[in-house]
């Protein structure tokens, strides 16, 4: 008996590229990108450039090398990034900002909104006047939210700390990889939101399905200093419109879809509300990611991820044992529904745990 599809819900990074990907790869023009001569790469980053309402863009293998030359980019040696202490760039980034760049991470508390409260900001900033205190120079923000539940950061938020960063000197970096789940959720144009952001970076292989790559958007020099860097950090790359054109088309054919993975977050998280034994906030279900505890005592978060693998489901744990659940392109609403089964039968009362 065949058995059943594993349900893959640990990240959107496991999403495939569509078909249309895979013939626009194979067809691509292509050329030397860091003589600047693959045509398809230039269209992209044109296109990005264009969609995030910033002057110019750089295509790049990871998120985490375009949050990091961005980071370079924006600081001086010995200054200080201020970067919540809930934020991907601080928890699962390497340490690339001080490791390469000598610069100092600030961790600054995070609401469970995802925000960095202004006086909190304001806090951290070191008297400049105090010889024994790096300077800060940078503020991260991240948006979606990844471990506060992919919450999107309001817009009135967004204007509230660029007034902030005005008045204090301070440029603004925005880690969001996500960025264009949190316009769909706030409805609104993805310019809407960067408009209030120096640079930002922005994933293609996450719900846009593309095979590979993020982007690096700012102003004309911005840009130009993250091409070098990106050449610094081992990150130049040759024919790589075979990985530009598949972007292309998740830029073109993925956006709009982003409110079904949304509607089956929300599904998903009404169905495990239900089960007594897990505790979840439907409120910080906004986008794609469901997060929730299970208050089981036969169970550790990792010996219920295991049972619940072993029902066909996989999910992941981002940290204070909380459980995640990532919606993606190819996952159905019936995908959905026997995900939630499968966590009813292993909390049912009447189950034992092997574990």
């Amino acid at each position: 008996m065949e058995q059943p599809t594993m349900i893959e819900l640990r990240s959107d990074t496991f999403t495939l590229p569509t078909r249309a990907m895979r013939q626009a790869a194979f067809d691509a023009e292509v050329g030397d990108d860091v003589y600047g001569e693959d045509q398809t790469v230039n269209r992209l980053e044109r296109l990005a450039a264009q969609m995030l309402g910033k002057p110019a863009a750089c295509f790049m293998p990871s998120g985490t090398m375009a949050n990091l030359a961005s980071i370079l980019t924006h600081c001086p040696r010995g200054t200080e990034i201020l970067v919540g202490d809930e934020s991907d760039i601080y928890n699962y980034e390497a340490g690339g900002a001080s490791v390469v760049g000598g610069l100092v991470y600030h961790p600054v508390p995070t609401n469970p909104d995802g925000t960095l409260a202004i006086a909190a900001l304001d806090e951290a900033i070191r008297d400049a006047s105090d010889s024994q205190f790096a300077e800060a120079a940078l503020i991260c923000l991240e948006n979606t939210h990844n471990r506060c539940g992919g919450v999107p950061l309001p817009l009135a938020y967004l204007a509230e700390v660029r007034e902030f960063a005005t008045a204090r000197g301070l440029a603004i970096h925005m880690d969001g990889a996500r960025i264009f789940n949190a316009a769909a959720a706030l409805g609104v144009a993805p310019t809407e939101i960067t408009q209030y952001a120096d640079s930002l970076q922005f994933c293609l292989s996450k719900g846009l399905a593309a095979p590979v790559g993020s982007m690096a958007v700012g102003d004309e020099r911005f840009i130009y200093r993250v091409r070098r860097l990106r050449k610094m950090l081992g990150g130049g790359m040759r024919q790589i419109g075979m990985m530009a054109a598949p972007a292309l088309v998740a830029l073109e054919t993925m956006v709009e879809r982003l409110h079904d993975d949304h509607r089956l977050a929300r599904r998903l998280a009404e169905g495990l509300a239900q089960i007594p034994s897990v505790h979840i906030d439907l409120q910080t279900v906004q986008t794609n990611i469901v997060i929730f505890e299970v208050r089981d005592k036969r169970y550790t978060w990792k010996t219920f991820l295991d049972a619940l693998q072993a029902e066909g489901v996989r999910m992941g744990e981002l940290g204070h044992g909380r459980i995640r659940a990532v919606t993606h392109y190819g996952i159905s609403s019936e995908d959905i529904d026997r995900a939630i089964a499968a966590v009813e039968r292993v909390l049912a009362p009447t189950r034992t745990s092997s574990n």
